[in-house]
């Protein structure tokens, strides 16, 4: 079975991502769980991922922002609480604000976009990447809703969130001509387009299929290489099993060999909605051939299976990603939690 048109969409854009976020720990003054600054001399923010630059920080300044005019530009919702206790922002007389540490943090993420895209360019070719561009343009711009530039943090049950109001391309403020769209918006586009379809069939949320259900089996797995195995954390690992289980399509129970170790298993019911999920996947690629041009989806396809088979993000060796354990993959589909945005859902 070839590789679904959306996981190459998935890991080319978290590639992106986490370039672009190893890029802003190394500028940006930071701390996390694992590094935390002397006592007295914090200065910098929690990290976070590009999502909250996308949608929430690029929107926010002195002057203020309401929240109804904040999702409103970013055609999504943000982690307000979040980035006001992360250090980003404020909120005083009903508007958000940028604090001076927040705007510290704006002036590196503004020029990442580019930097990261040139990096693309030299790395993987000029041409590569504008036909890269021009393939997701020809399928993006022909989507009846305006999507948001980024993906949607992760609601209930894991699912990805699309506009509460549709509109019309000749209704948008700004038609997102290609040119004018970042790489990761173009793909981000792409992929909730094709998370929304399946999800609207299916009583699972792509980012549970893709990551979790796909590498169990009947068999078993043990729960500590799922990480390994998924490219997700153990966090968004767990969430998912917390809906798996209630619908009764895995169970995680004592290794049979022995020991302390947990082993993850599908049920019956799992092994049919895993087979129900792949068929979704190949059903959905099919229809987008039909609709948007056989030519358009496999030109894609083609672009973004060149560039998968390439594109392994290394972080820098004081980063917060190279003490970690290095997954087997990238995410099948980006989880980003409300724990900062970060892809993998760290």
């Amino acid at each position: 079975m070839p590789v679904p048109l959306s996981t190459l969409l998935s890991q080319v854009l978290v590639a992106f991502t986490i370039e672009f976020d190893n890029e802003f720990e190394r500028q940006m003054p930071h701390w996390t769980t694992n590094y935390r600054p002397p006592a007295g001399t914090r200065q910098g923010v929690w990290l976070v991922s590009m999502a909250m630059w996308t949608n929430c920080m690029q929107f926010v300044g002195e002057e203020g922002i309401s929240v109804g005019e904040l999702e409103r530009l970013a055609r999504t919702k943000t982690n307000l609480n979040g980035m006001e206790r992360w250090g980003y922002t404020l909120r005083s007389a009903g508007l958000i604000r940028a604090t001076p540490k927040g705007r510290m943090a704006q002036q590196v993420w503004g020029p990442l976009f580019g930097a990261i895209e040139e990096r693309w360019r030299a790395r993987f070719g000029k041409d590569e990447i504008q036909h890269l561009r021009e393939s997701l343009w020809a399928l993006v711009s022909r989507f009846d809703v305006d999507l948001p530039d980024c993906l949607p943090i992760l609601g209930y049950g894991l699912f990805s969130i699309g506009p509460k109001h549709e509109q019309r391309p000749d209704q948008r403020e700004d038609t997102g001509r290609g040119s004018q769209l970042t790489l990761p918006a173009l793909l981000s586009r792409a992929l909730l387009a094709f998370a929304i379809e399946f999800e609207s069939e299916s009583h699972l949320s792509l980012a549970i299929c893709a990551n979790v259900l796909r590498v169990l089996n009947e068999s078993g797995a043990r729960v500590r290489d799922l990480p390994s195995l998924t490219g997700v954390s153990k966090e968004a690992i767990a969430m998912a099993f917390g809906i798996l289980q209630k619908m009764r399509l895995a169970v995680i129970e004592p290794d049979p060999a022995g020991g302390r170790a947990k082993v993850a298993r599908l049920t019956s019911r799992g092994r049919k909605a895993q087979e129900a999920y792949r068929q979704l996947l190949g059903s959905i690629e099919e229809r987008w051939q039909a609709r948007f041009g056989e030519d358009t989806i496999r030109t894609l396809r083609k672009l973004l299976e060149r560039l998968a088979a390439e594109v392994i993000p290394e972080p820098y060796p004081d980063g917060w990603r190279a003490s970690a354990p290095k997954p087997a993959t990238l995410p099948h589909y980006p989880m980003v939690l409300h724990r900062g945005g970060f892809p993998d859902g760290s």
